[in-house]
C-alpha cells in the first residue's frame, strides 16, 4: 500500500492507472477504522481494479468543536489494517490541502431538502459539511465507483442525490451496515462507550427490530410506533433525539400504503450518539 498525502501525487498515480485502462474504486472515511471500514473496502476490491481510501477528518461537517477534538485519531493503527486488505492507495490530505483558503469563506454544496429532517434538523450544517467534502474528494480522486455504509443511511442518499444533481461521473454503492454480534451498529463512537453502555448500546437496533416487526404484522399507525419506541429508549437510560418511520427513497414521512420504508433512530447514550435505521420491505 502507498501512502499519498498530496493531491498532484495522487493525480499522478491516478493517471498511470487511467492510462493502463485501470478501474479504481474509491472508500472516504474519517480514520479510526473498524471492521465496518474493511467491509467497504472488500467491496471495493471487488468491484475495481484499484482501491483508493482516504482519511480526513473533516472539520466542516462538525457542529460541535468538542465533539471535533474529541474525534478519535489512529493514524498507526489505521495503516496496519489497510495493509491487512487489498487497498493500493491511502490518501491522507490536510486541512490546507483540501481548504487551501481556509474554510471560511468556502464554496460550498448544499443538498435541498436534508437539512430539515432527521440528523440534518439535529445538526445545523452538518450535511453541507459533508456534501461539501465528498464532493471536493470525488473530484479529486475522479473514481469510477465510491462506497459508503448504509449505517448512515441520510448521508448514503444525500451522496447519490449530489452525485446526480451535479452529473458527477462516479457509480455510488451502498453497503449493509456491520454490527457486532450484539447487534450494535460499528461505528467509530462506539469506543467511548463505558462497559456498562456497551451493554445497553444494542437496545437502540432491538427496538427498531421491534417496530419493524409491528409494521410487518399489519400496524400502520406509525406516530404511536414512533411514540412508544422513544419512551422505551428513555426507560432503556436513552436521550432520543428521534425514531422515525420514513419512505425509504426520499426520507419524507411514511403513510399507510408506502411499501418501500426505512426505519431510523438517533440517540445519545451518556456523551455518545448513535444512528442506526433497518429497511422494512412490504411489496
Amino acid at each position: 500500500m502507498q501512502r499519498v498525502v498530496t493531491i498532484t501525487a495522487l493525480r499522478a498515480q491516478i493517471k498511470t492507472w487511467r492510462d493502463q485502462n485501470q478501474t479504481i474504486a474509491f472508500v472516504p472515511t474519517m480514520g479510526n477504522l473498524h471492521q465496518g471500514h474493511f467491509s467497504l473496502v472488500k467491496k471495493a476490491a471487488e468491484l475495481a481494479d484499484k482501491v483508493v481510501v482516504s482519511i480526513f477528518v473533516n472539520p466542516l461537517q462538525f457542529d460541535d468543536k468538542t465533539d471535533l477534538a474529541a474525534y478519535p485519531r489512529t493514524i498507526e493503527t489505521d495503516i496496519q489494517i489497510l495493509n491487512s486488505v487489498t487497498c493500493n492507495i491511502l490518501f491522507t490530505p490536510t486541512i490546507d490541502d483540501i481548504y487551501p483558503q481556509g474554510m471560511f469563506p468556502h464554496t460550498k454544496v448544499t443538498v435541498p431538502n436534508m437539512d430539515d429532517k432527521l440528523c440534518g434538523f439535529m445538526r445545523p450544517g452538518h450535511f453541507d459539511g459533508v456534501a461539501t467534502v465528498v464532493t471536493k474528494l470525488l473530484n479529486i480522486v475522479q473514481a469510477d465507483i465510491a462506497v459508503f455504509g448504509e449505517k448512515d443511511y441520510q448521508q448514503l442518499l444525500l451522496i447519490k442525490t449530489l452525485v446526480r444533481n451535479l452529473n458527477l461521473p462516479v457509480d455510488i454503492v451502498g453497503c449493509p451496515t456491520h454490527r457486532e454480534q450484539s447487534g450494535l451498529a460499528m461505528s467509530s463512537r462506539n469506543q467511548s462507550l463505558t462497559t456498562q453502555q456497551l451493554q445497553q448500546a444494542p437496545a437502540l437496533y432491538q427496538v427498531l427490530l421491534s417496530i419493524k416487526h409491528e409494521i410487518e404484522q399489519g400496524n400502520q399507525d406509525f406516530t404511536a410506533l414512533q411514540h412508544h419506541a422513544v419512551s422505551k429508549l428513555l426507560a432503556l437510560g436513552f436521550e432520543p433525539e428521534y425514531v422515525d418511520i420514513r419512505r425509504e427513497d426520499d426520507l419524507e414521512f411514511a403513510k399507510p400504503g408506502n411499501n418501500e420504508l426505512r426505519i431510523l433512530a438517533a440517540a445519545r447514550l451518556g456523551r455518545t450518539r448513535l444512528i442506526d435505521n433497518i429497511a422494512c420491505d412490504l411489496a
